[in-house]
């Protein structure tokens, strides 16, 4: 971990990634596996989420826990919070990271549609820290951190449906970390600008592309997923005590 802090409060910590199995959601589990903590992650993608269990145990780290999982279904999501914390242990860390950032045009969302979008980007982060918050009470405190998104801060189209999730999950966080606040758990939001995922860079990253985020970013350099985990571990140790209801922008200086 040449060049990243290590932070003694993350030690054993069992914490809970959603969407785990690659892109941020990958260096999110490998950054904390690489704390010393307990890492147990759901994601829809097995094959993935094999490939990178085998890799950390394979470093040396503790081995995390894979549960295959659709978000979209909470009773799922609720099963596999109880697998991971008979496993593992109460979760005192939750990282709601897991988001599809499809593109679709306004003609063609119907209703169904809509409540699928709300489903994969902002449902499964209330459910989630709703299932784990009393571990956190019982053990004195924890830490939540959402994962936003800059998209609607920029004003960018092509998807409403994610870009209006990702707004309202500024305001679950503010939400929650007003209601969590008396239990000493601590719930703020990271929000990542362009991130270069491997999805990212197939799908959408080309040299105009390119140039105009070098012209927008404060910073001449692409962002990568872990440039987002290292952030992430910081609001979800100890050494961030008084940091709550707060969304860090982790951009490069677009916004």
């Amino acid at each position: 971990m040449t060049g990243t802090a290590i932070y003694p409060s993350l030690k054993d910590r069992v914490v809970f990634v959603t969407g785990g199995g690659s892109g941020i959601g990958a260096a999110i589990v490998e950054h904390f596996c690489q704390q010393g903590a307990k890492v147990g992650f759901v994601d829809i993608d097995a094959d993935c989420a094999g490939e990178l269990v085998s890799r950390m145990e394979a470093a040396g780290h503790h081995k995390p826990l894979f549960v295959a999982c659709d978000l979209r279904d909470i009773e799922a999501l609720r099963a596999a919070i109880g697998q991971i914390r008979t496993a593992l242990g109460p979760i005192t860390v939750l990282i709601n990271n897991a988001a599809n950032d499809q593109r679709h045009d306004i003609d063609e969302v119907t209703p169904e549609f809509w409540d699928d979008r709300i489903a994969v980007n902002l449902k499964h982060q209330f459910f989630a820290a709703q299932a784990v918050y009393p571990d956190m009470e019982a053990a004195g405190g924890g830490a939540i951190v959402n994962v936003g998104s800059v998209s609607w801060m920029i004003g960018q189209g092509g998807m409403p449906c994610y870009t209006t999730a990702k707004s309202a999950v500024a305001g679950l966080t503010r939400a929650l970390a007003r209601d969590l606040g008396p239990k000493n758990i601590r719930v703020n939001c990271v929000v990542p600008g362009w991130i270069m995922t491997q999805r990212q860079i197939d799908l959408w990253l080309t040299p105009e592309a390119e140039e105009d985020l070098m012209k927008s970013q404060c910073l001449k350099r692409k962002l990568y997923p872990e440039d987002i985990a290292k952030a992430i571990l910081f609001f979800a140790s100890d050494d961030a005590g008084a940091f709550t209801n707060q969304s860090y922008v982790a951009d490069g200086g677009w916004v």
